[in-house]
C-alpha cells in the first residue's frame, strides 16, 4: 500500500507496522482528532468472503465496547473501496514476543506482574461476552514504563472456529497457544482463554513454549495427547509456586483450570506478593489431572493429614506438606497400611459394581444415559429415557445458542450408568435470555446501531421527517427502553430524515409580495430578480427557481423571477425609406406601425418617410406602435 493514502478521507497511512495473520498493521494519523492511529487493513483474500467479513466487522463491534486500561481500545472501522478495516489505539511499546526472544526467560517475578494485566484484560473482556481465543506474546504490547496491553480483542473469533487446522491464516499461526477444546473444535469459554495464557507464562519463564513442532497439526495433537515437560526441568530458577500456577493454568480438562481469568489473575498477585497460592502443587504428567481433581486445596496454606494440621512447607504456598515416615512394623503403620487396604478394597467394590460384578453397572440393574439425548426435543428424549425404565426430570435454562425445547445438558451425563428408577434432569433450552433493551433515543443512529448489537439485538431503521430532530438522530425505538427482550430478537429504530420537505406551489401571475408571504408561511425563504417579459406585466412573477412542484427542504431559498415589463429593443432609423420599406422594416424589428401624411412639392419626398416616433436607433417595447410620417405631393 502507497504511503499517504487516505481511508474514508479521515486516517492517513504513514508507515507499515507489521503483517499478521489476517491483515497488514499501518501507522496512520486520523486527521480529524490529529492522533495516531493503529491501522488494520484486513486481507484481500478475506475481504473477498462475504461471511467472514460480517463476522469481522460484528466481533469489532463487540471488541470496540471494551474499555480498559489493560486493553488496546477500539476506536473505528469500515470499509474503504473494497479494503475493510479497522481503526486502532497505537500503543508504542515491545511486543511480549520481542521480549522473550530479545531478553531470554524473564524471571518469575516480573513474569507474575505481565500475567496479572494480562488476565485483567481477559477478565473484563469475559465479563462483556468476549473470548479472545488468540492469546500469545505477540497480541500482547509493553510499554516502555511498564504498561501492559492486550490487543486484537474479538478480532481472532471472527474466523470460523471450526476451519480446518491446516487453513492458511490467523488459526494456523497461533496454534502453539491453542487450548485443546479448541484444537478439537469443541464448545470455547474463558477457560480456554486461561490455558492460552497458561502457555504464554510457560514460555515467558523457559523462553520457549511447552509444544512445538513441524505443523499446526503437531502441535494441537500434543495440546490434547500430551503433558508439558515441567517447567522447573527447563529452567531451574522456576518457584514451585510460580510453577503450579502454570501447571493448573494447563490442565487438559477445563474444569481443572482455574475457573477464570480472575482466579488466575488473584493467585499471580498471591505470588508477587509473597503468600500462599492457591494452586496447588502438581505433577507434569499423565496422571496429572487426576492428581489435580482429588488434591486438597491448600489456598489456606495447610494440609490435613486427617489427625492433625501441617504447615505447608516454603514461602509462598508452593512446597508439600510432609511428615516423617512411620518407623516399619509401629502401630503407627500397621494402623496406616489397614486404612490403605480399606480404601483400596471400597475402590475394588465401586469398581466391581460399575463393571457389573456386584449386581451393579450395565447389568439388568442399571442402563447408560443414551448420548443422543442431547439435541433432542424434550418429549422425544423424555420418550427413550422412560423407555429405558428411568425417570425424567426438567430443568428448562436460558440460552442462546440452542433452539427453544430442545435438551442440550443431562445430570447424569451421557454414557453414565444409572440404576433403573432413577432419575435423569434434561437440561432444556427456553430460548435466548432476555435482555434489557438500553436507551439510545436522540442518539446518532450508528452510535444506536452499535450499542444495540453489543448488547446482543438486531437492528432495523425506519424514517420518519422530522422539524425538530436533527437528521439521522433516533426519535424512538420498539422494544421500548428498560424493556426485557431476548437476546438476538430486533429493536426497530426510528430515525429523523431532518424536517419534512416542502412543495414549491405555483406563484406565476401573482405580485412578488404575495408570493414571498405565500413562501414564507411554508418555512421557505425567497430572493427576487428580475427579467422582461412580453407576456406577463411589469411586478407580476414569471416562474420560480426551483421551479413550482419541486419539493425542497424547510429553509431552502426560492428566487421570485419577476417581470420588469416587455422588453426593450432598438427602433430602427426609416427616415428616407419608402412606405414600405419602412413598413417592413419596423414590422420585423417588432414594433407596430402608424402611418401619417404630410404634404411636398417635391418629387423626391414623394412617398418617403420624412419624420418618425420614436426616433431611430432609441429603444421602445417589443409591440409598440412606431409613427412614421410620410410625404405626399400636392
Amino acid at each position: 500500500m502507497a504511503e499517504s493514502q487516505v481511508f474514508n478521507d479521515r486516517y492517513e497511512v504513514l508507515q507499515h507496522i507489521a503483517r499478521g495473520g489476517m491483515a497488514e498493521v499501518y501507522l496512520a494519523r486520523d486527521l480529524l482528532l490529529d492522533r495516531p492511529v493503529a491501522l488494520k487493513v484486513l486481507f484481500p483474500e478475506f475481504a473477498a468472503d462475504r461471511s467472514f467479513v460480517e463476522r469481522f466487522r460484528r466481533e469489532a463491534v463487540s471488541a470496540a465496547r471494551l474499555n480498559h486500561p489493560n486493553i488496546v481500545s477500539i476506536y473505528d472501522s469500515g470499509k474503504h473501496g473494497n479494503q475493510y478495516f479497522i481503526v486502532m489505539e497505537y500503543v508504542e511499546g515491545r511486543t511480549l514476543r520481542d521480549i522473550i526472544r530479545g531478553d531470554g526467560p524473564l524471571m518469575g517475578d516480573r513474569a507474575a506482574d505481565i500475567g496479572a494485566d494480562i488476565a485483567a484484560a481477559l477478565a473484563f473482556a469475559h465479563r462483556n461476552g468476549v473470548i479472545h481465543r488468540d492469546v500469545k506474546p505477540g497480541n500482547v504490547i509493553v510499554t516502555p514504563t511498564g504498561v501492559v496491553k492486550v490487543t486484537d480483542f474479538g478480532i481472532a473469533r471472527a474466523g470460523d472456529p471450526g476451519e480446518n487446522l491446516t487453513q492458511t491464516g490467523a488459526v494456523m499461526g497461533t496454534a502453539t497457544y491453542f487450548s485443546p477444546e479448541q484444537a478439537q473444535g469443541g464448545a470455547i469459554d474463558p477457560r480456554s482463554d486461561v490455558y492460552s495464557l497458561g502457555v504464554v507464562l510457560y514460555e515467558m519463564v523457559t523462553g520457549r513454549p511447552p509444544f512445538s513442532g513441524d505443523n499446526p497439526v503437531a502441535i494441537a495433537y500434543q495440546h490434547v495427547r500430551e503433558s508439558p515437560e515441567s517447567p522447573r526441568a527447563r529452567n531451574p530458577e522456576v518457584t514451585p509456586p510460580f510453577e503450579s500456577i502454570v501447571l493448573k493454568s494447563l490442565a487438559k480438562n477445563p474444569a481443572n483450570r482455574y475457573a477464570s481469568a480472575d482466579e488466575l489473575r488473584a493467585d499471580l498477585l498471591r505470588y508477587r506478593e509473597g503468600r500462599p497460592v492457591a494452586a496447588e502443587p502438581v505433577m507434569a504428567g499423565p496422571d496429572a489431572d487426576v492428581t489435580r481433581a482429588v488434591a486438597t486445596t491448600r489456598a489456606q496454606g495447610a494440609v490435613s493429614d486427617g489427625t492433625r494440621v501441617l504447615p505447608m512447607a516454603g514461602p509462598g504456598g508452593g512446597g508439600v506438606a510432609t511428615m516423617p515416615p512411620p518407623r516399619r512394623g509401629s502401630g503407627a503403620y500397621i494402623g496406616l497400611l489397614i486404612v490403605l487396604l480399606l480404601i483400596l478394597g471400597g475402590l475394588l467394590f465401586l469398581l466391581g459394581r460399575e463393571v457389573g460384578v456386584f449386581g451393579g453397572g450395565t447389568g439388568s440393574g442399571s442402563v447408560a444415559v443414551p448420548t443422543d439425548v442431547i439435541g433432542k426435543s424434550f418429549g422425544d428424549a423424555s420418550t427413550e429415557l422412560t423407555g429405558l425404565g428411568l425417570k425424567v426430570s426438567r430443568k428448562d435454562v436460558a440460552n442462546d445458542q440452542v433452539a427453544k425445547d430442545i435438551v442440550f445438558d443431562s445430570d447424569p451425563k451421557p454414557g453414565t450408568n444409572v440404576t433403573k428408577g432413577g432419575t435423569v434432569t434434561l437440561s432444556v433450552s427456553s430460548g435466548a435470555p432476555n435482555v434489557t433493551v438500553p436507551d439510545v433515543r436522540g442518539m446518532n443512529f450508528d452510535d444506536a446501531r452499535i450499542q444495540l448489537e453489543g448488547a446482543g439485538f438486531k437492528v432495523v431503521k425506519t424514517a420518519k421527517a422530522d422539524d425538530k430532530i436533527a437528521k439521522d438522530q433516533v426519535i424512538d425505538q420498539d422494544p421500548k427502553p428498560g424493556a426485557a427482550s431476548a437476546k438476538g430478537s430486533t429493536v426497530t429504530l426510528t430515525v429523523s430524515t431532518g424536517p419534512a420537505p416542502v412543495t414549491i406551489p405555483d406563484e406565476k401571475g401573482k405580485d412578488a409580495a404575495t408570493a414571498a408571504n405565500d413562501l414564507g408561511n411554508l418555512g421557505l425563504k425567497t430572493a427576487t430578480t428580475q427579467e422582461a417579459s412580453d407576456s406577463v406585466d411589469q411586478g407580476k412573477v414569471i416562474r420560480t427557481d426551483p421551479a413550482s412542484g419541486t419539493q425542497v427542504a424547510k429553509g431552502s431559498t426560492v428566487t421570485l423571477v419577476v417581470s420588469s415589463g416587455q422588453s426593450q429593443v432598438a427602433v430602427p432609423d426609416v427616415i428616407g425609406q419608402t412606405q414600405d420599406e419602412a413598413t417592413a422594416a419596423l414590422t420585423s424589428a417588432g414594433f407596430k406601425v402608424k402611418v401619417t401624411k404630410q404634404p411636398v412639392v417635391s418629387d423626391t419626398d414623394d412617398g418617403r418617410v420624412l419624420n418618425q416616433s420614436p426616433s431611430g436607433g432609441s429603444s421602445a417595447a417589443k409591440g409598440s406602435t412606431v409613427t412614421i410620417t410620410v410625404g405626399q405631393k400636392v
